[in-house]
């Protein structure tokens, strides 16, 4: 009987550790996004994961980091070894949020974003060709411009197709856009007051059904999770609050002694 449930709990997949992951902000940050927090009552940071991503053996997340006022950074993930580890292969950017990911083969991937505030403005993709080690960001407008990417595609590492809501745009408020050099530039195909119907409407954080992202509040994690034989096993987990916004006051100076 002990070597049978020694059998058993061998085929049982272990529970996936919490993946460490800080960040902290202070003076310059509270100032910037008009935040009310102190040494009293700190604003606690949150993770926000919007989508995931498998690449054979890698795996990619993107989301951002917030307080319950303001999006502070852009955060992008990326594990080698199925969820053990993670690094960042693109800098943290301030004022930002990436939502969707896409890879059509093993080097050419995207994910797109924009500048978070009161409205979502200058929509980006961040394009990789060398598996997700390094990224370059393309912007789809050259001025300030108040849109959004809902969602896009690509059929091949060339073609893609991107749907985008725009703020005062004199030819309406969606579009539809493709391009031919894998994003580099785009061309508009359809524009009008009517949502447009994307190719693959977007239902979760990930084109790939077996896959999800949930937050865990009794745990207080948020977890990227697979399903294996009807049941979901969570892959990664990581701290739903990283860190804390608190101003900090310079230290007092110290009294001079009075001359001899």
């Amino acid at each position: 009987m002990r070597l049978a449930i020694l059998w058993i709990a061998a085929l049982l997949p272990l529970a996936a550790q919490t993946v460490k992951l800080t960040a902290a902000c202070a003076d310059e940050e509270i100032r910037e996004f008009g935040l009310v927090c102190d040494e009293g009552e700190p604003c606690p940071l949150f993770l926000e994961i919007a989508s995931v991503e498998p690449v054979g053996a890698r795996i990619f997340a993107a989301g951002n980091l917030h307080t319950g006022q303001a999006t502070l950074w852009s955060l992008l993930l990326m594990s080698e070894d199925g969820g053990k580890t993670w690094t960042e292969p693109h800098p943290r950017q301030r004022g930002v949020a990436l939502d969707m990911i896409q890879f059509v083969d093993f080097e050419h991937g995207w994910v797109s974003g924009h500048l978070a505030g009161s409205l979502a403005r200058d929509p980006f993709l961040l394009r990789t060709s060398d598996g997700g080690k390094t990224w370059r960001r393309s912007s789809l407008y050259r001025d300030s411009t108040v849109a959004f990417i809902e969602q896009f595609w690509f059929d091949t590492k060339d073609q893609g197709v991107l749907i985008l809501q725009r703020r005062g745009s004199s030819t309406g408020r969606y579009h539809r856009l493709e391009t031919r050099d894998g994003g580099a530039t785009w061309m508009m195909r359809e524009a009008g007051e009517d949502p447009i119907q994307g190719k693959h409407p977007r239902s979760g954080p990930s084109s790939n059904p077996a896959w999800r992202v949930r937050a865990d509040a009794k745990g207080n994690t948020m977890r990227i999770e697979r399903n294996e034989a009807k049941q979901w096993r969570t892959v990664a987990a990581f701290p739903l609050i990283v860190g804390h916004c608190e101003a900090r006051h310079p230290e007092e100076a110290p009294e001079e002694e009075p001359p001899a």
